[in-house]
């Protein structure tokens, strides 16, 4: 996750970056080996897009192919019941189409298979019966696990604030905890970390719940019966 320092931070290494390449007589060759190793990056990633099968799931994170392993249940009944919440009200209130574990969202450079994905009607109604890639969606939810922790802080979180996906849930399934970023001035900003509180989400319209619905099935039969 990042800090407000720490996109400071992240802004000015990229202009010192920048900075040093056109200050250096060789900039035409130095860039010329950053799109010779893109270019053999975007072939690997074809092949990727070849290779993959709905029995794993899979990403494509700066090159390397990332298999994921099997996910604790406490993880997978977070999952699902917020998939469930969000599901049931967005498909009662016509809002768009919510996407499980298994849709992979295409990004410039990346290819991620979020836990929870949600996309707004005017961009769902594009969708076809038979589509596997997916553009930028609305609101990303990421159920933590060892694993996949650090990415889901770390390059998830940067790419998706990147790539203008407003709205990002992060939820921990050992402490029970929901943290909700919302997207302001081309940053994440933090709205709220709680284990108990109602969320509402700035995404789908009229969405809210009490976080332990997440966490508990019988918070979570009351809260499908409140939508």
């Amino acid at each position: 996750m990042l800090n407000l320092e720490t996109l400071q931070l992240t802004k000015e290494m990229s202009s010192r970056i920048f900075s040093e390449i056109m200050n250096v007589p060789d900039a035409y060759l130095v860039l010329d080996a950053v799109h010779k190793a893109l270019d053999q990056e975007r072939e690997r990633r074809l092949k990727f897009y070849n290779d993959i099968t709905e029995q794993e799931k899979t990403e494509f994170i700066n090159g390397t192919i990332v298999i994921h392993s099997p996910v604790k249940m406490k993880h997978n009944k977070a999952s699902l019941r917020l998939a469930q919440l969000i599901n049931i009200y967005v498909c009662k209130h016509n809002l768009g189409f919510v996407g499980i574990e298994k849709i992979m969202i295409t990004l410039t450079r990346n290819d991620y298979e979020p836990d929870i994905c949600f996309f707004r009607k005017e961009k769902s109604m594009m969708f076809t019966a038979d589509q596997t890639l997916f553009p930028t969606p609305d609101l990303v939810v990421e159920v933590l696990s060892t694993s996949t922790e650090a990415r889901d802080r770390g390059v998830k979180f940067d790419d998706y604030q990147a790539h203008g996906i407003e709205e990002y849930w992060i939820i921990d399934p050992e402490n029970e905890t929901l943290e909700q970023y919302h997207l302001i001035d081309e940053e994440y900003k933090l709205i709220l970390k709680a284990p108990n509180i109602d969320v509402s989400s700035f995404t789908v319209a009229g969405f809210q719940i009490p976080i332990r619905a997440i966490f508990d099935d019988t918070e979570n039969l009351k809260a499908i019966q409140n939508l």
